[in-house]
């Protein structure tokens, strides 16, 4: 993305030096010196930039004919600000004449200007809205997210969308994978088997058979009228013979 800070060729940003190290050291008559030593405050590439942002667009409005304030910046000085910047973008943008409108990449050089990259404005209005409020702006009063400037974005997206032959949608987060249930992918299990043996069950099954043979014989010999008694008796085996000492 193009650099904001190059508009900036008449003025030179405030440099801005933290202090790597502090040593505080005991007077010579005490028998002991204790040494303090701070490490040095790391930013990130993000909260360098941001102050960059701020430190240029604070030298703009100091540059400003008539001076002006940050208390009297309001949404039509930033879209001037903006505007500002566009002498000194790199990207090119078709024009509609120009036989390479809408061609994303262009075979030959073509006289259209350079501007300001929708990215880049946005990224930089983004940074200079957070670094309003941590300059102790309100966010209701904050310039940098005007309706108006909201709009100059909107539609210097679309322009260079249409003229660069690009589109600048937001690509669509694909989901993960829902992660399934363990107990769905393991295989069903069977139906625990009975506890009962094969020869049990064929006892069970012969002991039934035997009630209801018994039963439809009862039922036979009742209807000749020949009376039997229910359940029957249980057939005693034979008594063994008796032998002639027994006697």
């Amino acid at each position: 993305m193009d650099s904001v800070q190059d508009f900036n060729s008449t003025t030179t940003n405030p440099i801005i030096t933290l202090p790597l190290a502090t040593t505080n050291t005991a007077s010579p008559s005490s028998s002991s010196s204790l040494t303090t030593t701070t490490s040095p405050t790391t930013l990130s590439r993000y909260e360098n930039q941001k102050r960059r942002d701020w430190n240029t667009f604070g030298q703009y409005l100091r540059n400003h004919r008539p001076p002006l304030s940050l208390s009297r910046c309001s949404g039509a000085h930033v879209l001037e600000f903006l505007r500002y910047l566009d002498q000194f973008g790199k990207t090119k943008v078709h024009t509609q004449l120009c036989p390479f409108f809408g061609h994303p990449n262009p075979p030959a050089p073509c006289p259209c200007p350079l501007r300001q990259a929708w990215g880049s404005l946005d990224a930089l209005i983004g940074r200079l809205r957070a670094a309003f409020e941590e300059h102790g702006g309100k966010p209701e009063n904050n310039p940098f997210g005007a309706r108006a400037v909201r709009l100059y974005l909107r539609e210097v997206r679309d322009s260079q969308s249409k003229a660069r032959g690009i589109s600048y949608e937001k690509k669509k987060r694909k989901r993960p994978p829902q992660q399934q249930n363990p107990a769905s992918l393991m295989p069903p299990q069977a139906p625990p088997e009975s506890t009962t043996s094969a020869s049990e069950n064929y006892q069970i099954c012969f002991e039934n058979l035997l009630i209801c043979g018994q039963a439809l014989l009862v039922l036979s010999l009742s209807s000749i009228g020949i009376g039997c008694r229910w359940p029957p008796r249980p057939l005693l085996p034979p008594s063994p013979a008796r032998s002639e000492e027994d006697i």
